[in-house]
């Protein structure tokens, strides 16, 4: 048991009778409730969106349209039509863009495209570029 500091005598806590109310604030002794006022303040947070990048393919001469096609089904969920499209386009433009995403998504998928082009010994190249 510890001592009692000099000044402090120790109280045997209060019996609570049913229907009686419990305070948490005011003046602990008495058992009164707080005098003052209080005002409870919220502090809004602006949330910033998060930043959107762009997956691109780009052309080169050695990857195989259907390949292309196949990778822009499987991994950007395009349907056959989509990623005929969109292929034709980076064909003819020499880059083509697949989506936008946040970037740990964009990231997920250029890698995800890089490394099934070169298990697949293809030269495709995926970047992504700040919207």
């Amino acid at each position: 048991m510890c001592a009692a500091m000099p000044g402090m005598e120790r109280q045997s806590p209060k019996a609570v009778r049913p229907g009686q109310d419990i305070r948490m604030s005011g003046n602990r002794m008495s058992g009164k409730p707080a005098s003052g006022t209080a005002l409870a303040t919220r502090t809004k947070v602006a949330r910033k969106r998060p930043d959107l990048y762009r997956v691109l393919l780009l052309n080169d001469d050695y990857t195989p349209m259907e390949f292309v096609i196949h990778v822009l089904m499987q991994f950007f969920n395009k349907n056959e039509e989509e990623a005929t499209e969109i292929m034709l386009h980076v064909h003819h433009h020499g880059v083509g863009e697949c989506g936008t995403f946040t970037f740990e998504i964009a990231e997920t998928k250029v890698t995800q495209v890089m490394d099934f082009a070169r298990e697949n010994q293809h030269p495709l190249q995926c970047v992504m570029e700040k919207k």
